[in-house]
């Protein structure tokens, strides 16, 4: 018998980051994440009328940016025409009517990730050993393969075969990608980033769709995600939950396309950024066939049944779906949690790695979650 392990794991970025995303204030950071984002979305408007420019100006001075250009957090980027006129007397003007007026953007400031750091994500990567890996929040593709070429074999472990990743919806800098290894090649790859339904495009990153073929010509689709946050929305998250509820819909969809070409066996993984009970990933997780590998009588849950974190129940917000025929096949799986710091309410919670001292330190701030299919 042939063993594949297949695993989900949020990075949190491999060597920058943007710095409002490790904030000690979370709530601070929270200001600025949600400022920005509400600026992008507003800057691309056709016209911009009295209600919009005095929202402009307040996201801007959340960032930082009424009165310059550059702020500990973003940066705001002018390339032609004029978006807003600075006084001498200390008042700021929105002077552009309109997206034709002006072309530029903010874009967040990023900073290097923590050596340690890195070297304890290549550690996670090494000790949960997956032949197949979706990899959330990584930069580039390039750096993807570094990280691979690189850093793992200062662990001791050997580089993988391939390292895939498309640009997403998100300008951050937080893509999905794969890497795979021992007879897993990619065949063929989809992207879903310009779906749309009714209310515009879907995705906040992508639904990655990779399609590989191992060595024995069997065939397996895996669909790497990562939804919509709540880390920084509006008390109770309503909107979040309706743009994850979205994406639940669509992976459904596309899920179901797939076993009707005839594929049987499907994997969908990722940071779906809400846990089973949460509302938001019924489409998903109650109205199609898939199985969660947690579901399996055979699952390590190591410690705690969240994967966030502290690791609460409600913290169970990275996910292995399998389809029936995969799940059959599937003999166990479990969570990963050694490049998580233990915060305070946590400390014997689980085992962490002996170097791990600091939050900053962290591999990230969610475990590493994994199912193995033993192949007959």
């Amino acid at each position: 018998m042939a063993r594949t392990r297949i695993a989900s794991f949020n990075v949190e970025n491999m060597f920058d980051r943007p710095r409002v995303m490790n904030t000690q204030d979370w709530d601070e950071g929270r200001a600025v994440l949600a400022a920005y984002a509400r600026f992008t979305e507003l800057a691309q408007l056709t016209v911009y009328d009295t209600g919009t420019r005095d929202e402009l100006l307040s996201l801007l001075e959340v960032m930082g940016l009424l009165r310059s250009d550059s702020s500990r957090y973003a940066i705001l980027r002018k390339v032609r025409g004029k978006l807003l006129t600075r006084h001498r007397n200390g008042d700021t003007s929105l002077v552009a009517r309109g997206r034709s007026d002006w072309v530029g953007w903010v874009e967040l400031v990023t900073e290097h990730v923590s050596e340690l750091a890195t070297t304890h994500t290549a550690m996670v990567v090494r000790d949960v050993g997956a032949d197949v890996l979706g990899v959330l929040e990584v930069e580039s593709r390039p750096l993807l393969e570094l990280f691979s070429d690189a850093a793992l074999p200062e662990v001791g472990y050997s580089p993988y075969d391939q390292a895939l990743l498309i640009d997403g919806n998100d300008d951050r800098g937080i893509d999905v990608g794969i890497l795979c290894r021992d007879g897993h090649g990619v065949t063929a790859i989809r992207t879903h980033i310009f779906d749309e339904d009714a209310d515009g495009r879907i995705f906040s990153r992508d639904c990655a769709e990779y399609h590989l073929e191992r060595t024995d010509g069997r065939r397996l689709v895996v669909l790497v995600n990562h939804f919509k946050s709540k880390g920084y929305g509006s008390p109770g998250d309503p909107v979040g939950a309706v743009r994850r509820g979205r994406q639940a819909a669509r992976v459904a969809e596309i899920y179901e396309g797939l076993r009707a070409e005839g594929i049987e066996n499907i994997a969908v993984v990722g940071d779906l950024n809400d846990w089973s009970g949460g509302g938001s990933l019924d489409a998903l997780l109650e109205d199609t066939d898939l199985t969660d590998i947690s579901a399996h009588p055979d699952f390590e849950w190591n410690g705690r049944l969240g994967t966030w974190r502290g690791g609460n129940e409600k913290d169970k917000i990275d996910y292995v779906l399998l389809s029936p025929a995969l799940f059959a096949l599937a003999t166990g799986g479990g969570v990963f949690r050694m490049g998580v710091y233990r915060g305070p309410g946590t400390r014997d919670a689980w085992e962490v790695y002996d170097t791990l001292t600091r939050d900053v330190d962290e591999a990230s701030d969610h475990a590493a979650i994994y199912a193995d299919i033993e192949w007959p």
